[in-house]
């Protein structure tokens, strides 16, 4: 990680451009570069951050910002893999006991209460009632288009004789 920052501070110095110029331009605190330039890594709070703060800067400076990274990548596995697995089992179990705190204090509010989300209706199931509505209705369109003229008769016999009716 010294490595890294002394490589930024010397192009930062060659190039002529001041810690809070620099700052400024990249919208930092002056102290974060100056914590980037000395190699400072427990000054960030998280590694993700300082890993785009080194590209950034690297940019800014007109490193190839790649093989920045790449050297932060080594130095991190390097560091990383001198971790004992003791060490990652207690802060695993730490962690764990955070989270267990802040599950039995949680705040019920109507705005941090999380909504259950709806199942969305499955496309399948809209396609097939469009389809089922359109065959009904094409159904129909074709009953009054083929309709023919059906007429009804009906014959009464009466004392005064045979009386038909028609009904159309």
């Amino acid at each position: 990680m010294k490595e890294i920052g002394e490589k930024l501070k010397e192009t930062r110095e060659s190039m002529g451009i001041t810690i809070e110029e620099a700052a400024q331009d990249l919208k930092l605190r002056a102290s974060q570069i100056e914590n980037i330039e000395d190699g400072n890594k427990e000054a960030f709070k998280d590694i993700f951050y300082l890993k785009m703060f080194i590209k950034n800067y690297s940019k800014y400076l007109g490193l190839d910002y790649d093989e920045m990274l790449e050297e932060f990548n080594e130095y991190l596995f390097d560091f990383t893999s001198k971790i004992s697995i003791d060490d990652i089992k207690k802060a695993e179990r730490e962690r764990r006991k955070k989270e267990k705190k802040l599950k039995t204090v949680k705040i019920s509010s109507p705005y941090t209460v999380e909504k259950k989300q709806q199942r969305p209706i499955p496309r399948i199931l809209i396609i097939g009632g469009i389809i089922l509505v359109v065959i009904i209705i094409v159904y129909i369109i074709i009953l009054l288009i083929t309709k023919e003229d059906v007429t009804v008769s009906d014959t009464i016999v009466s004392s005064e004789g045979v009386i038909t009716y028609e009904f159309a």
